[in-house]
């Protein structure tokens, strides 16, 4: 558990990352249209994807020609679990996440 811990928190470190997990609390969306708001190439928008998969906190499923990703809460839930064992967390609500991470992303703005 451990191991999927360290990879949760390190893909909730960087920014991009965050930024495509708010945009992914919407719908599930195409590879292409995740990277439509980033400056950065398709590679590297690839590269942060298979962080977050790795991390078990998004799927991607290919649709024909198109790779689809999909939000997986499930690996927040566990690190969320850990935290509040500590008791420093509240349960996990989304909604504020989602809140949360729009305030991040308009503070970088």
């Amino acid at each position: 558990m451990t191991d999927r811990l360290d990879a949760v928190f390190a893909a909730l470190a960087d920014p991009t990352r965050r930024a495509i997990l708010a945009m992914l609390l919407e719908d599930d969306m195409a590879v292409t249209d995740v990277a439509e708001p980033f400056a950065m190439s398709l590679a590297a928008i690839s590269k942060h994807l298979a962080v977050l998969s790795d991390a078990g906190l998004i799927s991607r499923e290919k649709r024909g020609r198109v790779i689809w990703c999909k939000l997986e809460p499930e690996a927040m839930r566990e690190a969320t679990v850990w935290m509040r064992a500590f008791g420093q967390v509240d349960p996990l609500d989304l909604d504020a996440f989602e809140r949360f991470l729009e305030q991040e992303l308009t503070e970088e703005d």
